[in-house]
Order: C-alpha cells, then structure tokens, then sequence
C-alpha cells in the first residue's frame, strides 16, 4: 500500500512539474499569436524573414521553389520557381533577393520575378547579406567554400578559400564576416571588402 502510494505521488508530481513549462510560457511576454500550415510537395531548410519588406521567404526542394508569404498575415505571397535552395536573403536597398541555389536564382523582390540566374561553382547551401558592403556571400561545403555576388547587378565578385567546411555566418555590418568552419572547429574572419581571411 505504502509502495502504491508512493508512485501514485511521483506520478502527481511529474504531472505537474510536466505543466509547469506551458503554464509559465503562457503567462510570459510572448504568445502564440496565429498557426498557418504552410506544408505542400519538397523538403525545406532555412526560413527567411525579410522584415522590412514584409515577406517570409521559405526555399523547397523536391520540386525546387521558394514559396512566399506576407510576413503580418501569413497569407500567400507568391512563389519563385526553379530554385532548389538552402537559404535566401534579400537586399532592401536595392530590392533584390537572393537563393543559395545552383544556379543562384536572382529575383526583384516587389514582383517577385526572376532577374537572372548566377553561375557558381560548388554546392551552395547557406547564404549571408552583408549590408556594409551590398554582397552576398554563398557558402559551399566543397571548394569554393564561398562565392561573393553583387547584390546590385548580381555579378560575380570572387571566392574565397576557408580551409575546411562552413556551416553558418554573420556580419558586424562594418566590413567584417564571421563564419563557422565546422570541420576544423574555429571561426573564420573575412575583410568583406577584400574578400580575404583577415583571421582565424
């Protein structure tokens, strides 16, 4: 009887320590606001919010496409086709995205509508806009290991060698990128400018 009651008790207080997290994420700062499914046909990576733009940008493979939506209604926006990517940024200034696609797919943000299409060597899969310097750098896991494009006309600026695998980047916005080499363990610095490693 003792044993019974004991375990009715632990069960009691797992019941409740398991409510706990919910209870005290609803009486937090934030809130669920609204659930929109935006499944459909193909695998996904990495969302994007272009805040200022007011759009969410999602890339799909399986078919290749990145689908939109209006970022304060989660309404659908539109879509962008042929472009099976990791990852896209958008410019603001010059209102042009940007998928990590191969070839990289190049848009006018307003419309929507394919601009061009950028060869590039490797496979892209994560993708950074450097507003100091309108580009964007294109990460590949094989050489190169990045690909910097003018994010105004979409030319090719050139490559830079990391040594090792990048997996995910961020900008101070005053010239410098920083970029997780995953394989090799450390952080590689580059002069966004230079398009060098200035430090490891």
């Amino acid at each position: 009887m003792r044993k019974s009651c004991l375990l009715w008790g632990a069960g009691v207080l797992i019941s409740l320590a398991a409510g706990l997290p919910q209870r005290a994420l609803a009486d937090g700062p934030y809130k669920v606001s609204k659930v929109v499914k935006v499944g459909g046909e193909g695998t996904f990576d990495t969302a994007f919010a272009d805040v200022e733009g007011r759009r969410l940008y999602i890339p799909r493979k399986g078919p290749g496409r990145i689908t939109v939506f209006d970022l304060d209604t989660l309404e659908p926006a539109g879509e962008i086709p042929d472009a099976a990517a990791n990852g896209v940024v958008v410019d603001s200034k010059s209102g042009h995205g940007f998928a990590s696609s191969q070839p990289v797919v190049m848009w006018d943000a307003k419309t929507l509508k394919t601009i061009k299409t950028v060869d590039v060597q490797g496979r892209p899969d994560a993708i950074l806009f450097d507003p100091f310097t309108e580009r964007v750098f294109i990460f590949s896991h094989v050489a190169p290991n990045s690909t910097v494009i003018d994010a105004v006309n979409g030319s090719v600026l050139g490559t830079i060698d990391l040594g090792g695998e990048p997996e995910q980047a961020a900008t101070d916005r005053k010239g410098r990128v920083y970029v997780d080499v995953r394989d090799k363990n450390d952080i590689a610095v580059i002069d966004a400018k230079a398009l060098t490693v200035a430090a490891v």
